[in-house]
């Protein structure tokens, strides 16, 4: 199993088939296949040595989908790079991985000298964009293109690392997740046989190309041999434009997203008649935005997935049945669905031993498509990987039939006045009051109580909420210890790009400052 079998299978099937577009640009899979080949001979010109990592930092374009390819078949590793991060954590990044080259678009060229300065791996900076002649002190990605012949596929896959990913980072800085071939073959396959990405689908890049989740969807496309749409920045207009222009059949993206893009006011200028499956993962999704996404999507089928980076991106699938309201009454919508076929999951207590069904504990697993390692981090990994299984952080439980719910991060569990609160079931409650469009629910000191729960919400537009209000509310659906005691009112919550909020903001920015929209 290898990242370029799907091309190879796509060019077997349909090599005149429209492989990317992204803006104005199509690419077939013949000549997608042209470019890759060529640019291999280039970097290679340029004495980049396999089995050494290759950085990308850049907003999504067919560039991306090039970059991973080169990466695979050159045996090169590809250290796709967060571009949300600032210059220190990508050079943190850089520097921890031993990164030997990078890859720059039209949006962070203007990093190369910095980067050459502090990262004493990185030799070589290349631009990929079409205005080469702003960027003459680098070496242009077209270029190579152009001045070289093409290369055989070095056809390295199985157990080989295909690339380094990093950790999103919410509770600290990230750690560099080492994934090989097998492991994302084997989750992209396991998501095909769910159902998701079906032959001639066209998939919208909408998640950020550096973030595991959209890695999935890439290498589906790939295996598929599907068209791959990028869309660079999102806003929900421009999504909702992008899947009207290129007939867009197939998205996945995070909570966060979806609920902006079915939540915009615009949402019915568009002709989206073209889109038939919608997959969402990375956060949880409360029921009230579950419910408007349907009402929207209405000839649209919803499905959700499960997963985190060390499991290349995917552990359980809940399809799309499961979300209509004629199917609500087992209570599975609050579930994450069922092991994918590639993976066996447990629920431990905290001395490893297998909790019964309905009872509380950490979620692990056992998959061919688990990580590596982190690298550079022995203790880290050895820590995370016990006989075997990998200990996700996670807490929840599993029903009579196999569902698994996801209740909250062993971190982020709250502890006040010696009851466990689990920040997920909160926040389901505080999401079913009209006012609120999001929310997350934190920990904050208390003398009396130990932590006590701390709110913070983005209001519906024109809409106003006081504390007593959203307790009074919280207290119909869980119990008075669990219900938020203070709460903050922020235009948007600060987001991972995996669109996952990030807590340890929230709690630093709280404490710090001791925000005045405390009430």
């Amino acid at each position: 199993m290898q990242i370029t079998q799907g091309l190879h299978r796509a060019l077997q099937l349909h090599p005149n088939a429209i492989a990317s577009i992204c803006e104005e640009r199509t690419l077939t899979f013949k000549e997608l296949k042209k470019r890759v080949s060529k640019l291999c001979s280039g970097l290679k010109s340029h004495g980049l040595q396999p089995d050494q990592p290759i950085a990308m930092l850049g907003l999504n374009s067919d560039y991306y989908l090039q970059y991973y390819l080169v990466c695979a078949w050159g045996n090169f590793l590809a250290n796709p790079t967060n571009f949300r991060w600032n210059i220190e954590e990508i050079i943190y990044s850089l520097n921890d991985s031993n990164t030997q080259a990078i890859i720059l678009d039209d949006n962070f060229a203007h990093h190369a000298e910095n980067i050459l300065s502090k990262c004493p791996s990185v030799k070589k900076c290349f631009y990929a964009g079409t205005t080469p002649e702003n960027y003459p002190e680098l070496e242009s990605i077209e270029t190579l293109i152009n001045t070289n012949q093409e290369s055989p596929d070095a056809h390295i896959g199985g157990d080989n690392t295909f690339g380094i990913f990093y950790t999103g980072g919410t509770t600290g800085f990230p750690k560099g997740v080492a994934l090989s071939h097998k492991s994302l073959c084997t989750a992209a396959l396991g998501f095909l046989a769910e159902g998701c990405f079906p032959s001639g689908c066209r998939g919208l890049h909408t998640a950020p190309m550096f973030h595991l989740a959209d890695t999935l969807q890439t290498v589906c496309l790939l295996l598929r041999g599907g068209t791959h749409v990028m869309l660079a920045n999102f806003s929900p207009e421009n999504c909702l434009e992008t899947i009207e222009k290129h007939a867009v059949t197939d998205i996945l993206l995070v909570p966060t997203m979806l609920q902006m893009v079915v939540d915009s006011p615009n949402f019915s200028s568009f002709n989206i008649s073209s889109l038939q499956r919608v997959y969402y993962g990375g956060s949880s999704f409360t029921e009230a935005a579950i419910d408007r996404a349907l009402k929207a999507l209405a000839n649209v089928t919803i499905s959700q997935a499960y997963g985190m980076t060390e499991s290349s991106a995917f552990l359980t699938f809940l399809p799309w049945q499961a979300h209509l309201p004629e199917n609500r009454d087992s209570g599975r919508i609050r579930s994450a669905g069922r092991p994918a076929l590639h993976v066996q999951i447990k629920i431990v207590d905290e001395v490893g031993a297998e909790q019964p069904c309905g009872e509380k504990g950490e979620i692990i697993f056992k998959s061919p498509s688990m990580m590596q390692c982190y690298i550079n981090k022995k203790a880290e990994t050895e820590a995370a990987i016990i006989n075997g299984w990998m200990h996700t952080g996670d807490v929840g439980y599993m029903d009579e039939e196999g569902y698994i719910y996801v209740i909250d991060r062993l971190k982020d569990m709250i502890i006040s006045g010696g009851e466990n609160v689990y920040c997920t079931e909160v926040e389901n409650a505080i999401s079913l009051h009209p006012s609120v469009a999001s929310t997350a629910v934190i920990g904050i000191p208390s003398s009396e109580w130990g932590e006590a729960v701390h709110a913070t919400v983005v209001l519906v537009d024109g809409a106003t909420l006081t504390t007593e209000e959203i307790y009074k509310h919280c207290k119909q659906h869980i119990a008075g210890y669990k219900c938020p005691r203070s709460m903050s009112i922020v235009d948007q919550l600060p987001l991972t790009g995996a669109g996952k909020v990030r807590k340890l903001d929230l709690r630093n920015q709280l404490l710090a400052s001791k925000n005045k929209s405390i009430q």
